[in-house]
Protein backbone atom coordinates (compact mmCIF):
# COMPACT_ATOMS: atom_id res chain seq x y z
CA UNK A 1 0.00 0.00 0.00
CA UNK A 2 1.61 3.71 -0.84
CA UNK A 3 2.10 6.35 1.54
CA UNK A 4 -0.88 8.46 1.53
CA UNK A 5 0.56 12.36 0.54
CA UNK A 6 -0.97 14.68 3.04
CA UNK A 7 -3.71 16.69 1.54
CA UNK A 8 -3.00 20.39 0.70
CA UNK A 9 -3.58 22.70 3.08
CA UNK A 10 -7.17 24.87 2.37
CA UNK A 11 -6.24 28.79 1.88
CA UNK A 12 -6.41 31.00 4.30
CA UNK A 13 -9.84 33.34 5.76
CA UNK A 14 -10.28 36.70 6.09
CA UNK A 15 -12.51 38.46 8.51
CA UNK A 16 -14.60 40.74 5.76
CA UNK A 17 -17.16 42.35 8.38
CA UNK A 18 -18.12 44.62 10.35
CA UNK A 19 -20.37 41.68 11.94
CA UNK A 20 -23.81 43.50 12.96
CA UNK A 21 -25.28 40.57 14.39
CA UNK A 22 -27.45 40.55 17.57
CA UNK A 23 -25.50 37.65 19.38
CA UNK A 24 -22.47 36.49 19.68
CA UNK A 25 -22.93 33.13 18.25
CA UNK A 26 -24.60 34.84 14.82
CA UNK A 27 -21.54 37.04 14.40
CA UNK A 28 -19.06 33.72 14.17
CA UNK A 29 -21.79 31.93 12.00
CA UNK A 30 -21.78 35.21 9.68
CA UNK A 31 -17.55 34.59 9.93
CA UNK A 32 -17.61 30.71 8.81
CA UNK A 33 -20.42 31.32 5.97
CA UNK A 34 -18.04 34.09 4.78
CA UNK A 35 -15.38 31.96 4.59
CA UNK A 36 -16.28 28.27 3.38
CA UNK A 37 -13.48 26.00 3.24
CA UNK A 38 -11.22 28.35 4.23
CA UNK A 39 -9.08 28.95 7.43
CA UNK A 40 -9.90 30.75 10.28
CA UNK A 41 -7.78 31.23 13.16
CA UNK A 42 -9.08 31.88 16.84
CA UNK A 43 -7.89 35.53 16.51
CA UNK A 44 -10.13 36.40 13.30
CA UNK A 45 -13.14 34.66 15.48
CA UNK A 46 -12.51 37.00 18.11
CA UNK A 47 -12.60 40.13 15.94
CA UNK A 48 -15.40 38.91 14.30
CA UNK A 49 -17.07 38.04 17.58
CA UNK A 50 -16.89 41.09 19.14
CA UNK A 51 -19.45 43.54 20.58
CA UNK A 52 -20.38 46.00 17.42
CA UNK A 53 -21.56 48.83 19.89
CA UNK A 54 -18.64 48.60 22.55
CA UNK A 55 -16.06 46.54 20.87
CA UNK A 56 -16.14 43.74 23.88
CA UNK A 57 -14.38 40.66 23.17
CA UNK A 58 -17.00 38.22 24.34
CA UNK A 59 -15.50 35.28 26.92
CA UNK A 60 -17.07 32.57 25.99
CA UNK A 61 -16.65 32.23 22.45
CA UNK A 62 -15.57 28.47 21.97
CA UNK A 63 -19.18 27.31 23.76
CA UNK A 64 -20.85 29.38 21.16
CA UNK A 65 -19.00 27.65 18.39
CA UNK A 66 -19.49 24.75 19.82
CA UNK A 67 -23.13 25.31 19.83
CA UNK A 68 -23.05 26.07 16.18
CA UNK A 69 -21.67 22.29 15.72
CA UNK A 70 -24.11 20.93 18.16
CA UNK A 71 -27.24 22.93 18.40
CA UNK A 72 -27.28 24.82 14.37
CA UNK A 73 -26.16 21.04 12.80
CA UNK A 74 -22.37 22.72 11.10
CA UNK A 75 -19.87 20.94 10.24
CA UNK A 76 -16.85 23.13 11.76
CA UNK A 77 -13.38 21.22 11.74
CA UNK A 78 -10.29 22.15 14.24
CA UNK A 79 -6.80 20.15 14.49
CA UNK A 80 -8.84 17.25 16.67
CA UNK A 81 -10.40 16.16 13.26
CA UNK A 82 -8.59 17.45 10.48
CA UNK A 83 -5.03 16.58 10.37
CA UNK A 84 -3.87 19.92 8.15
CA UNK A 85 -5.01 22.13 10.93
CA UNK A 86 -3.65 23.95 13.95
CA UNK A 87 -4.31 24.47 17.65
CA UNK A 88 -7.09 27.50 17.60
CA UNK A 89 -7.40 26.74 13.83
CA UNK A 90 -10.89 26.17 12.30
CA UNK A 91 -12.76 25.58 9.13
CA UNK A 92 -16.02 25.23 7.92
CA UNK A 93 -15.85 22.60 4.88
CA UNK A 94 -19.46 23.03 3.62
CA UNK A 95 -22.78 25.00 4.61
CA UNK A 96 -24.54 21.24 4.70
CA UNK A 97 -26.64 20.54 8.50
CA UNK A 98 -26.82 17.75 9.61
CA UNK A 99 -30.10 16.13 11.09
CA UNK A 100 -30.70 18.74 14.03
CA UNK A 101 -31.56 16.73 17.47
CA UNK A 102 -34.49 17.36 19.07
CA UNK A 103 -35.14 20.17 21.04
CA UNK A 104 -33.09 20.09 24.29
CA UNK A 105 -34.79 19.78 27.62
CA UNK A 106 -33.40 21.62 30.77
CA UNK A 107 -33.73 21.31 34.22
CA UNK A 108 -36.31 23.15 36.10
CA UNK A 109 -34.33 26.46 38.38
CA UNK A 110 -35.24 24.82 41.04
CA UNK A 111 -32.97 21.04 40.25
CA UNK A 112 -30.19 23.76 38.69
CA UNK A 113 -29.84 25.13 41.99
CA UNK A 114 -29.98 21.97 43.77
CA UNK A 115 -26.83 20.76 41.14
CA UNK A 116 -25.01 23.59 41.67
CA UNK A 117 -25.57 23.00 45.74
CA UNK A 118 -24.14 19.55 45.13
CA UNK A 119 -21.07 20.69 42.79
CA UNK A 120 -20.23 23.59 45.34
CA UNK A 121 -20.70 25.99 42.42
CA UNK A 122 -17.61 24.02 40.49
CA UNK A 123 -17.29 22.81 37.03
CA UNK A 124 -18.26 18.87 37.55
CA UNK A 125 -16.45 17.19 34.65
CA UNK A 126 -14.68 14.00 35.72
CA UNK A 127 -11.26 12.39 33.95
CA UNK A 128 -9.37 9.70 34.84
CA UNK A 129 -10.60 10.83 38.69
CA UNK A 130 -10.15 14.38 38.64
CA UNK A 131 -12.81 16.55 39.10
CA UNK A 132 -12.35 19.79 36.67
CA UNK A 133 -13.52 22.13 39.83
CA UNK A 134 -13.55 25.40 38.39
CA UNK A 135 -15.95 27.90 39.87
CA UNK A 136 -18.20 30.21 38.14
CA UNK A 137 -16.35 33.43 37.80
CA UNK A 138 -12.84 32.12 37.80
CA UNK A 139 -10.74 32.87 34.66
CA UNK A 140 -10.45 29.42 32.83
CA UNK A 141 -6.58 28.75 32.60
CA UNK A 142 -6.78 26.90 29.54
CA UNK A 143 -9.82 28.11 27.59
CA UNK A 144 -9.98 31.19 28.12
CA UNK A 145 -12.12 34.10 29.43
CA UNK A 146 -15.02 33.50 32.77
CA UNK A 147 -16.08 30.30 33.89
CA UNK A 148 -19.92 30.36 33.45
CA UNK A 149 -21.96 27.06 34.71
CA UNK A 150 -24.15 25.24 32.93
CA UNK A 151 -26.60 22.10 33.06
CA UNK A 152 -25.66 19.40 31.24
CA UNK A 153 -27.04 15.99 30.79
CA UNK A 154 -25.48 13.38 32.57
CA UNK A 155 -26.96 10.46 29.62
CA UNK A 156 -26.04 12.22 26.29
CA UNK A 157 -28.81 14.33 24.68
CA UNK A 158 -28.71 11.62 21.57
CA UNK A 159 -29.11 9.00 24.08
CA UNK A 160 -31.86 10.36 26.24
CA UNK A 161 -33.21 13.86 24.79
CA UNK A 162 -35.85 13.58 27.73
CA UNK A 163 -34.27 13.96 30.75
CA UNK A 164 -36.22 14.48 33.97
CA UNK A 165 -35.85 18.21 34.43
CA UNK A 166 -36.81 17.77 38.57
CA UNK A 167 -34.38 14.97 39.10
CA UNK A 168 -30.68 16.45 39.96
CA UNK A 169 -29.13 13.39 39.92
CA UNK A 170 -29.84 13.23 35.47
CA UNK A 171 -28.45 16.75 35.66
CA UNK A 172 -24.47 17.79 36.05
CA UNK A 173 -22.99 21.43 36.07
CA UNK A 174 -20.19 21.92 33.59
CA UNK A 175 -17.98 24.57 32.46
CA UNK A 176 -17.96 26.25 28.83
CA UNK A 177 -15.03 24.09 28.16
CA UNK A 178 -16.10 21.14 29.39
CA UNK A 179 -19.87 21.34 27.81
CA UNK A 180 -16.82 21.42 24.54
CA UNK A 181 -15.19 18.56 25.35
CA UNK A 182 -18.01 16.26 26.07
CA UNK A 183 -19.97 16.85 22.86
CA UNK A 184 -22.11 13.98 23.72
CA UNK A 185 -19.49 11.92 23.22
CA UNK A 186 -19.18 10.46 27.18
CA UNK A 187 -22.21 8.98 28.92
CA UNK A 188 -21.16 9.17 32.59
CA UNK A 189 -24.02 7.46 33.60
CA UNK A 190 -23.94 3.82 31.58
CA UNK A 191 -20.64 4.25 30.82
CA UNK A 192 -21.53 4.14 27.13
CA UNK A 193 -18.52 5.66 24.74
CA UNK A 194 -18.22 7.44 21.24
CA UNK A 195 -14.42 5.64 20.52
CA UNK A 196 -14.44 7.79 17.67
CA UNK A 197 -15.20 11.19 18.86
CA UNK A 198 -12.63 10.09 21.60
CA UNK A 199 -9.48 9.69 19.21
CA UNK A 200 -10.30 12.97 17.64
CA UNK A 201 -10.25 14.48 20.95
CA UNK A 202 -7.18 12.85 21.72
CA UNK A 203 -3.44 14.15 21.39
CA UNK A 204 -1.69 13.59 18.39
CA UNK A 205 0.58 10.85 20.06
CA UNK A 206 -2.12 9.34 21.55
CA UNK A 207 -3.91 9.26 17.96
CA UNK A 208 -0.78 7.64 16.29
CA UNK A 209 -0.95 5.10 19.15
CA UNK A 210 -4.46 4.09 17.96
CA UNK A 211 -3.15 4.04 14.66
CA UNK A 212 -0.18 1.90 15.01
CA UNK A 213 -2.55 -0.79 17.06
CA UNK A 214 -5.20 -0.72 14.24
CA UNK A 215 -2.69 -1.33 12.08
CA UNK A 216 -1.40 -4.75 14.25
CA UNK A 217 -5.17 -5.57 14.71
CA UNK A 218 -6.04 -5.64 11.49
CA UNK A 219 -2.60 -7.18 10.00
CA UNK A 220 -0.87 -4.38 8.45
CA UNK A 221 2.82 -3.23 9.16
CA UNK A 222 4.29 0.61 9.02
CA UNK A 223 7.43 0.62 7.09
CA UNK A 224 10.47 2.94 7.74
CA UNK A 225 9.62 5.46 5.38
CA UNK A 226 6.04 5.83 5.71
CA UNK A 227 4.16 3.18 3.93
CA UNK A 228 1.88 0.47 4.85
CA UNK A 229 2.27 -3.34 3.99
CA UNK A 230 -0.13 -6.10 4.64
CA UNK A 231 1.80 -8.39 6.68
CA UNK A 232 2.19 -12.27 5.30
CA UNK A 233 -0.26 -14.67 6.79
CA UNK A 234 -2.92 -11.96 7.80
Amino acid sequence: MAKRKPSARPPEGVVKGPYLQSSVKRRIEALFLDNVGKVLSREQILEAARDPVSGKEPENWHQRLSELRTDDSYTILSWRNRGGLKVQEYMMPHTEKRLGAAKRVKPTKQTWQQVLDRAGHRCEWLEKGQKCGLREGESDPIGGGRVTLTPDHKRPHSVDPDADPKDPNQWQALCGRHQVVKKNYWDSMTGKLNTYAIVQAAPETEKRAVFLFLLEYFGYALEADGSIRKREGS
